[in-house]
């Protein structure tokens, strides 16, 4: 059993490197899947989407927009509660800007795509900041064809806000690549088996 597990991570983890564009070097620093999937496992905590939700964002995985910030690439999964791939699951992203605000007349730091046969998605943007009463995060929506949404939020590790906020929840911690800039993994596991 043990041995079926450690495959399945690593083909997992190989998988989505090599989607995002890492060298087979990266490999001995591969970023653990977040949360852990066992077959039966809990599905991945939700949270508010916060009053700063649209409907309708642009379709693209790149977010960054002129203005700098800390560049950074989300990837992951979907998978359901057995470990299986979601192909075609809907990931909305949305996220404050470099000064803490949200773009509620445009779609700056916004956007949604769908993920690929291997239920992968990988969005470029940047590490948002933390603002009165919240840590740095990253809003998301994931929605499987014809199923339920699933809505939460997604934190940074070693954040000195997390401890401030009261909606943080380590569980929704991605796990950042040591020895590269800006790479950031978190996989979704929705209700579904």
């Amino acid at each position: 059993m043990f041995e079926h597990h450690t495959r399945r991570r690593f083909l997992l983890a190989t998988g989505t490197l090599a989607a995002a564009g890492v060298s087979a070097d990266a490999l001995a620093q591969e970023l653990a899947p977040t949360p852990a999937c066992h077959d039966g496992d809990e599905p991945t905590q939700r949270q508010t989407e916060g009053p700063f939700f649209k409907p309708r964002s642009p379709q693209r995985s790149d977010l960054r927009e002129s203005g700098g910030g800390v560049a950074v690439e989300l990837t992951g999964l979907v998978l359901t509660r057995r470990c299986q791939p979601v192909p075609g699951a809907l990931v909305d992203l949305w996220h404050a800007d470099t000064r803490g605000e949200y773009d509620n007349s445009g779609f700056r730091f916004r956007g949604h795509q769908f993920t690929d046969p291997q239920g992968r998605y990988r969005f470029r943007t940047i590490r948002p900041p933390g603002y009165t009463g919240r840590t740095a995060h990253y809003h998301v929506k994931v929605q499987p064809k014809g199923g339920r949404v699933l809505t939460t939020q997604l934190y940074f590790p070693d954040e000195p806000g997390n401890s401030r906020d009261s909606v943080f929840r380590r569980e929704l911690l991605v796990k950042l690549a040591q020895g590269t800039d800006g790479q950031a993994r978190f996989d979704f596991v929705l209700d579904i088996r």
